[in-house]
């Protein structure tokens, strides 16, 4: 994710810059392509220098000494200094870390096994997760495709879609069931319109406090949505009224509904933009900043011990879109029709 735009070394700048610099002379560069270049090195620093003649050039080696003025002979004023950009430093790393992973960076469920079970694999051998495109398969598809997963990645972190199927009676009940009974303890929400019992169900699963106190939840979710009104229903506790009925039913204790009334739906929910797939049409630009400001109105009236977090997806196929869905506050992105390029995509060998 880099632009390679030469550097404008016409840009007015103070005489004394902003420190000093010292290194190898021959790492210095002034000709617009090896600037490109150092520029497009990302993982490594970028220093701007004036020469002794007055001219400016760039190097990604060396060190800087910021607000100190040059004091030996082999140091040349430092004008400018951008330093590495690591791109596991992207995003909220507490994304990465609670779900173990090298990239904040998410492959969304292509449907009918679009995101295939190979897709999943090498997503997660790369350190980026991914979620298998359960949506329109049979109960007995996913059950293969679960067991290739938990059999080749084991501890490795993925997910599997359970998507919102109210004509499907009974589908997403038995899929929540089996997703229990097998220790799935991700999925990656999608077409929801309101909340049910079976993802709640799902989520209170085996929620407990541990040793130290604090409130364990086995099973996680990752929710997408485009709108504010079901983004709000995923970032509160579960209803009362589905509370009720799961303490009726035996499917959780008085105190897990305690427990649940202190903890979100969804710790992790991605905004859905345009994209291909179904959505409400509405431009990144608008909704990112909508949702993430409801996300910090919420944190602020639960007070969770770990913060809600707000991830991109929808037209993310270009490093450019890329790096902008970071810039706008994008915890994490999701790709999803440009994985149907890869040669690991269930569309078409």
């Amino acid at each position: 994710m880099t632009q390679t735009t030469p550097l404008n070394l016409k840009s007015e700048v103070t005489s004394a810059g902003i420190g000093c610099w010292s290194g190898p002379g021959e790492s210095l560069a002034s000709d617009s392509d090896q600037i490109g270049q150092a520029i497009a090195h990302i993982h490594q620093p970028l220093y701007l220098v004036r020469q002794p003649d007055t001219s400016q050039s760039v190097s990604t080696q060396g060190h800087a000494r910021l607000g100190e003025a040059v004091r030996a002979i082999e140091e040349l004023p430092l004008l400018a200094y951008v330093p590495a950009v690591r791109l596991q430093a992207l995003g909220d790393v507490g994304f990465c870390r609670d779900h173990g992973l090298q990239y904040p960076y998410m492959c969304g469920a292509m449907a009918n096994g679009i995101a295939s079970v190979e897709l999943v694999i090498a997503a997660a051998k790369a350190g980026l997760l991914a979620s298998f495109g359960a949506a329109g398969l049979t109960l007995n598809e996913i059950g293969i495709a679960l067991d290739r997963l938990q059999s080749e990645l084991k501890d490795r972190p993925y997910a599997c879609n359970l998507i919102f199927t109210p004509n499907e009676k009974g589908h997403e009940d038995a899929l929540v069931t089996m997703l229990i009974e097998r220790g799935i303890r991700l999925v990656e929400t999608s077409a929801y319109m309101s909340l049910t019992l079976p993802v709640v169900r799902y989520r209170l699963h085996g929620i407990q406090r541990n040793a130290e106190g604090e409130i364990e939840t086995p099973n996680r979710i990752i929710a997408k949505a485009s709108r504010v009104e079901l983004a709000s229903k995923w970032f509160s506790p579960p209803p009362e009224k589905m509370l009720a009925e799961l303490l009726a039913t035996g499917e959780i204790t008085q105190q897990q509904a305690e427990l649940a009334r202190q903890i979100p739906m969804a710790q992790d929910l991605t905004v859905e933009a345009d994209s291909g797939g179904h959505t409400d049409n509405r431009p990144a630009i608008t909704v990112l900043p909508t949702i993430i400001a409801l996300r910090d109105r919420l944190q602020k009236q639960f007070d969770y011990p770990t913060p809600l977090r707000v991830g991109a997806a929808g037209g993310i196929a270009t490093p450019a879109s890329a790096a902008a869905a970071f810039a706008m506050g994008a915890a994490y992105i999701v790709t999803g029709t440009v994985n149907q390029a890869c040669v690991e995509s269930g569309s078409s060998d």
